[in-house]
């Protein structure tokens, strides 16, 4: 099944940090020299922050997750910070760095630095530029940056490309001038891709829609009214309401100069099998979907249809599933963000205790969906 998806995101912020209260509990935690060594035997990266601890055999201190072979422990000494380390007589080690912010923070740093450049840069640098800048190797670099923003370097250059290029069509620009000035080397670079990026041509987006035909049709399944779009790529909205009228409108102010053209013959049979799919999730829709998102947007939407019929997942899966396990707010905003019900599962995401939370088609359709699947 072929889905059309652009990647117009931008980076995730880095996690807030932590309540004073938490920090006192830590504390207490490694009050004692045996909670200390256990912390560096285990390497546990938790303690790090709330002491260091010296060799005296090699006259360095070290963070108590460092990687270093372990000491005896007659040579190991505990000190509460760096300063009180050095004043000791110990230098830092060269491998953990316990004199320098923790590797997280460094690495987050790194990578808002990155974001910056690519975001300043007229077309995107290069991984090996970026890399270099962020003192990493090009591999770890790629790996950490997927990691904190949910997107490759390149993929997030794109996104912010079509960002300036969406931008600059919305304020009119002429069409050679916005593509030019989102950075794009040459109109024939951009226009390789111009339907993932924008659904149309840059000039319809430009005219909110203008000389887009998009064919639909409403109809009534057991789950109240069912509105279905189409345009020539595939599936581009399936709405569930209680009121008809409404799911045109939604769909009208989505694309307010876009031709809405009313299904024929034709469009009424596509129609058909997608009422027939709602009725029955589990037979599945073989048909190609023209839905388009953010990067992130897009990952869920894929590991969303990756849940099979009659099983669920928790929004805590979700975001383990596409490598983001602290993103479980964003994957829940990405499902609220689903333009096509059923076809991408969101109806198949519960909370981590299995009740069921909130739909944007409204919770007793999920209910009923799931009871179909023989989820519930």
């Amino acid at each position: 099944m072929n889905t059309h998806l652009s990647a117009a995101g931008t980076a995730s912020g880095t996690a807030a940090a932590s309540a004073d209260w938490t920090g006192l509990i830590a504390r207490d935690e490694f009050a004692t020299d045996a909670a200390r060594l256990s912390a560096v035997r285990a390497r546990d990266a938790a303690a790090d922050g709330h002491f260091v601890y010296a060799v005296a055999t090699t006259g360095v201190y070290c963070r108590p997750s460092c990687a270093a072979r372990p000491a005896r422990r007659e040579n190991i000494s505990f000190h509460a910070d760096g300063a009180a380390a050095q004043a000791a007589g110990f230098r830092p080690c060269k491998r953990c760095r316990p004199d320098e912010p923790p590797l997280a923070v460094r690495h987050a740093a790194a990578v808002a630095a990155a974001c910056r450049t690519i975001d300043a840069a007229e077309e995107p640098p290069a991984l090996a530029v970026l890399a270099a800048a962020a003192g990493l190797s090009p591999h770890h670099f790629h790996r950490i940056f997927r990691a904190a923003t949910g997107v490759t370097p390149k993929a997030y250059g794109s996104a912010r490309r079509a960002a300036r290029l969406r931008a600059g069509l919305d304020r009119g620009e002429r069409v050679t001038n916005a593509i030019f000035g989102a950075g794009y080397g040459s109109s024939s670079r951009f226009y390789e891709n111009a339907g993932e990026r924008l659904g149309m041509t840059p000039a319809a987006f430009r005219d909110g829609g203008r000389d887009t035909a998009l064919r639909f049709a409403v109809g009534r399944c057991s789950l109240g009214a069912i509105i279905v779009a189409a345009s020539d790529r595939g599936i581009a909205a399936i709405e569930l309401g209680d009121d008809p009228e409404r799911l045109v409108h939604g769909l009208q102010d989505r694309f307010p100069k876009a031709t809405l053209i009313g299904g024929d013959a034709g469009f009424e049979e596509l129609v058909a099998r997608v009422v027939g799919f709602v009725e029955a999730p589990a037979g599945g829709l073989d048909l190609p979907l023209d839905v388009r998102g953010t990067a992130f947007q897009e990952r869920v939407w894929q590991a969303l249809r990756a849940i099979p019929a009659g099983r669920t997942a928790t929004y805590t899966e979700v975001a383990a599933a596409i490598g983001l396990p602290k993103a479980v707010r964003a994957v829940a905003q990405a499902c609220g963000a689903n333009p096509a019900a059923v076809a991408i599962p969101c109806h198949r995401v519960v909370r981590t205790d299995g009740s069921l939370s909130g739909y944007r088609w409204g919770i007793e359709r999920k209910l009923t969906l799931l009871q179909r699947e023989g989820a519930r």
